[in-house]
């Protein structure tokens, strides 16, 4: 099914909202404002694409009437992200779809029974493997010791980037918000995260020692945590940005020689490595912000070494 051909099944004018609507009363910005900073921006993202899907281009997350679609709209909006986005995205994009039609239910703007047949769309399956990996001890210490050779304020600070997402599994997003006041007694306060929710996570002492030589060079005034350092070796108290983040592990990445990873890959390393220490997936779960063990569950990347060495636990009767 080609995008043109749903699209023309769709009378894009028909949805369009006729007049402007307080955002207090609009179900796109009703959800998008429930959310936290970093997942707000993807969502709305999200939303627009799929306005421009329904409506040719012609709408977008706020000019769409969303009380006006109904399942032939949604059926048609799965079919066109299936073939568009890998599955993981897909299924994101349509969490978010589902969401705002709640939405309009709860506004009074959709019938209960059409917005159950709406939403009765399943999700996309995946046939493919889990994306990402876990870095070895080995990698993990390659790449902090190419920053502990860096002698200048960024290699500080690239350090304790690097022990902060090692020790604590933090989303690059989380990383940057973070600022000097939210570092205590070994702990990280992170002030929404994904969701919208605070939590507080605990760093390892081997952490806190690199976080506090990275302090050090920082200096005490207010502000990020991590910040820019300018050609001068001159610490400025501006926020990195996420891209920051991902250059800076990219480049000591090349520098240790180790293989493509992505900043996502500490996230799974930590929870791999924390359900294979035997921690319970309750406690992993907190620790890293996840709504549900489900999720937390999707990130371990400890492989079949780790289910064949399990069952070894098993007692088998011997023959006597």
């Amino acid at each position: 099914m080609s995008d043109s051909t749903d699209i023309g099944e769709i009378n894009s004018v028909s949805l369009s909202l006729t007049a402007p609507v307080p955002l207090t009363e609009h179900p796109a910005a009703v959800y998008l404002a429930s959310l936290g900073a970093g997942s707000r921006r993807t969502m709305e993202q999200a939303l627009n694409a799929i306005a421009n899907i329904i409506t040719a281009n012609t709408c977008d997350a706020l000019t769409l009437d969303w009380s006006k679609l109904r399942y032939k709209h949604t059926a048609a909006v799965r079919v066109i992200l299936m073939e568009k986005y890998a599955p993981a995205t897909a299924n994101k994009m349509l969490s978010a779809l589902r969401r705002v039609l709640k939405e309009t239910v709860r506004l009074e703007l959709m019938d209960a029974n059409d917005f159950a047949r709406a939403v009765d769309i399943p999700c996309i399956k995946s046939g493919r493997e889990l994306k990402g990996r876990c870095l070895s001890e080995g990698e993990i210490d390659a790449l902090m010791q190419v920053c502990f050779a860096d002698p200048t304020p960024i290699g500080y600070r690239d350090a304790a980037l690097i022990a902060i997402l090692r020790g604590a599994g933090l989303r690059r997003g989380e990383v940057v918000n973070l600022n000097l006041s939210d570092f205590k007694a070994g702990s990280l306060k992170i002030l929404s995260g994904k969701g919208g929710k605070d939590r507080t996570v605990y760093l390892p002492d081997g952490a806190v020692t690199v976080v506090k030589d990275w302090l050090k060079v920082r200096g005490p005034e207010a502000g990020a945590l991590f910040c820019h350092i300018n050609k001068a070796g001159v610490v400025t108290l501006r926020q990195l940005s996420s891209q920051a983040v991902l250059l800076i592990l990219e480049k000591r990445g090349k520098e240790a020689g180790v293989s493509e990873f992505s900043p996502h890959d500490f996230r799974r390393t930590f929870i791999s490595d924390l359900l294979d220490s035997g921690v319970d997936i309750v406690t992993v779960q907190k620790l890293v912000g996840h709504a549900t063990t489900d999720q937390t569950a999707r990130y371990d990347r400890r492989g079949e070494e780790t289910k064949r060495q399990a069952v070894q636990f098993l007692s088998i009767p011997k023959r006597r």
